[in-house]
């Protein structure tokens, strides 16, 4: 069973900047896709941001030009550059990862990570 272990979540004040930090049990080339989601109290898990073995990125609406992933496979890792925090990002942040092995795909989830953005 595959272990996503996060990192680097915390609190900080609106306008400021956390990276997030993913390291996977497995190689990081064995997924094919990897990514961010975040759950707020009372509200359904939703992607933040994905990255792609061939290195395409997807960014929910909310967070386009202030959130980055990024992956260092040297490092065996994956993170989530977030700037200019707003309040409405407080949640907890979850790192996925997918392998495909066609027909079935398995996907994988960190423990999660607290990100709390107040003043």
């Amino acid at each position: 069973q595959e272990q996503l272990v996060e990192s680097g979540g915390g609190l900080v004040q609106p306008g400021g900047s956390l990276r997030l930090s993913c390291v996977p049990s497995g190689d990081i080339f064995s997924f094919n896709v990897m990514g961010w989601y975040r759950q707020a109290p009372g509200k359904q898990r939703e992607l933040v941001a994905r990255i792609t073995s061939g290195g395409s990125r997807n960014y929910a609406d909310s967070v386009k030009g202030r959130f980055t992933i990024s992956r260092d496979n040297a490092k065996n890792t994956v993170y989530l550059q977030m700037n200019s925090l707003k309040p409405e990002d407080t949640a907890v942040y979850y790192c996925n990862a997918i392998r495909m092995r066609l027909p079935d795909s398995y996907a994988y989830w960190g423990q999660g990570t607290q990100v709390t953005v107040s003043s």
